[in-house]
């Protein structure tokens, strides 16, 4: 059974809609597996289309890979330019290095635990004009829509 808790940085339940936080999940599979569905962002639109309906690879050296990536975070649609950068099967990390997050940063870490893993997250999200102000004022759960996506990653990773 998957289950997950999103954090504030101050270790608070989250009831705010702040662009940083922290989440975790516990996914009922094996780390290495867990770690392929999460990382594995050259499969994106085929695993979860209806968050990635598009992603094109720009650039792959060793563990790490530049991609253009057509994301839905909730309602909120984004074009943006993502650096993968992968230490299997212990973390994943994302840096938005161009579009409309630019700056914003994703940590998935990978915990084996006895029976399962944990994927522990720290995400920064970086929004610019309209998005920025959508989110200042709340009309968009930028935590809970990415729980959203660890949760769909989750259950693929549990099939």
């Amino acid at each position: 059974m998957t289950s997950s808790t999103v954090y504030t940085l101050d270790g608070e339940a989250a009831k705010t809609t702040l662009p940083k936080f922290s989440s975790q999940i516990t996914v009922d599979a094996k780390r290495e597996h867990v770690f392929e569905i999460f990382s594995n962002y050259d499969n994106y639109q085929n695993l979860v289309p209806h968050h990635y309906p598009s992603v094109r690879i720009r650039s792959v050296r060793g563990d790490l890979a530049v991609v253009e990536e057509h994301f839905n975070l909730g309602r909120t649609e984004m074009l943006v330019m993502a650096r993968h950068v992968s230490k299997k099967p212990i973390l994943h990390e994302v840096f938005i290095i161009g579009g409309d997050a630019k700056g914003s940063h994703i940590k998935q870490e990978f915990i084996e635990l006895e029976k399962g893993t944990k994927v522990l997250v720290d995400a920064d999200f970086k929004f610019k004009g309209k998005m920025k102000i959508s989110h200042m004022f709340g009309k968009n759960p930028v935590m809970q829509d990415y729980d959203v996506i660890m949760n769909d990653f989750a259950k693929i990773a549990e099939r």
